[in-house]
This record gives structure tokens, C-alpha cells and sequence, in this order.
């Protein structure tokens, strides 16, 4: 297995529940990582073999950056739901921090993670 770290990907999105919230855009910083057997990727360095993080950023960014959200729960579900949508991924976590989400704190954030024998964690 091989984990691989989607790290500090800053993005803009429609996230809360409040008036002005759904009204503009907020920044959001996700952190994802997944793993996956990747012995024929490295053995062979050959990427039909590997899991392309570029495909898997792309699609995330679209995601978020299109997407409206009222919690940080959901988003950060749904981005999870993405990446282990691929089936090669064996396990994955993201972290979704909304910053400056409380006035005396630098973020909060939502994590979840899965693995292939269907647990999911919060």
C-alpha cells in the first residue's frame, strides 16, 4: 500500500447557514489522503497502473468550487465520497477546515474517513 496526500488544496465555496453565508463565497482548506495497493505502479513505473492525484485534485476542486453547502459535515462527506469513488483507493481521509469560521480560533474543520469493508468514520 501506498498513501498518498492531497495537502492545504485553498478553495472558495458557498458554506453555512446563515444569511450572509449563502450569499458569498467563503475560503475552505481540504486535506485529503488515500491509499491504495500500488505495487504494480511502483514496480513497473507505469502510470496506467498508479491512481492519478491530478485527475482526483481536478475533480474535487469542481466540486467544492461549484457546490453550495450548510455544513462542513457534508462537504467534507461528499469529498470523501468522491475520492472513493475511484475503485483502485482502499482507504481515504479529508479534512475540511472553514478558516476564521470563529472569531478567537484560526479554523474549524470536519474530518471523515473510509475503507473498503464499509466503515466510515467521522
Amino acid at each position: 500500500m501506498v498513501t498518498i496526500r492531497i495537502k492545504n488544496l485553498r478553495l472558495r465555496t458557498y458554506i453555512g447557514f446563515n444569511e450572509e453565508e449563502m450569499k458569498k463565497r467563503q475560503d475552505v482548506v481540504v486535506n485529503v489522503r488515500f491509499s491504495y495497493k500500488a505495487d504494480e505502479a511502483a514496480e513497473t513505473d507505469d502510470v496506467k497502473y498508479a491512481v492519478n492525484y491530478r485527475t482526483i485534485t481536478k475533480e474535487i476542486i469542481a466540486f467544492v468550487e461549484d457546490g453550495r453547502f450548510m455544513l462542513l459535515e457534508r462537504l467534507a462527506a461528499d469529498v470523501l465520497d468522491l475520492v472513493m469513488s475511484n475503485p483502485l483507493i482502499a482507504s481515504a481521509e479529508v479534512e475540511v477546515d472553514k478558516p476564521h469560521a470563529l472569531r478567537f480560533s484560526d479554523s474549524v474543520s470536519a474530518s471523515v474517513r473510509a475503507d473498503r469493508s464499509g466503515s466510515a468514520h467521522a
